[in-house]
């Protein structure tokens, strides 16, 4: 019995999957920052604190990349991303986060901006790990999209 390999989707439609995709972890990203700058705000307020991005430059870090890539990775999780890319993808998040902070602990940017610059960045540097998998995310790794789900 002879393999019969499936055609490559046409660029168009992987531009169309990979740039679907980043659509969608953004939104997840999206909402994660927002629910969790409003959590953090507000407990951190609870303890006096009223600007706690330059306050606790440190802690807000994390906090932000804990609120952006949880949501994002359960969103991969739920489309039916595997769970190495996910956590690939998840890592990204982390060592980006570690970065902003190596760059604030360097006196290269105020330590006073760094969640807001992570706030920034993040999305783009999500980037990174996509292109590394480039034929996962826009579907020539054989596993098509369908039915709502994300290739694995």
């Amino acid at each position: 019995m002879h393999a019969v390999e499936s055609p490559s989707p046409s660029l168009g439609t992987q531009t169309l999957t990979f740039v679907r995709h980043y659509f969608e972890m953004c939104m997840a990203m999206c909402v994660g920052f927002v629910i969790g700058d409003v959590a953090y705000f507000w407990v951190t307020g609870l303890f006096g604190y009223s600007s706690p991005f330059s306050q606790l430059p440190e802690l807000s870090v994390l906090v932000v990349a804990f609120a952006m890539t949880a949501p994002m990775a359960a969103w991969m999780l739920f489309r039916g991303m595997a769970r190495r890319p996910t956590a690939e993808m998840s890592a990204a998040m982390v060592i980006w986060a570690f970065l902003v902070l190596g760059v604030g602990w360097a006196g290269f940017l105020p330590m006073s901006g760094l969640a807001l610059v992570e706030h920034g960045l993040m999305m783009p540097a999500m980037l990174v790990p996509m292109v590394l998998r480039l034929d996962l995310y826009t579907g020539r790794t054989g596993h098509h999209m369908g039915h709502g789900q994300l290739a694995a």
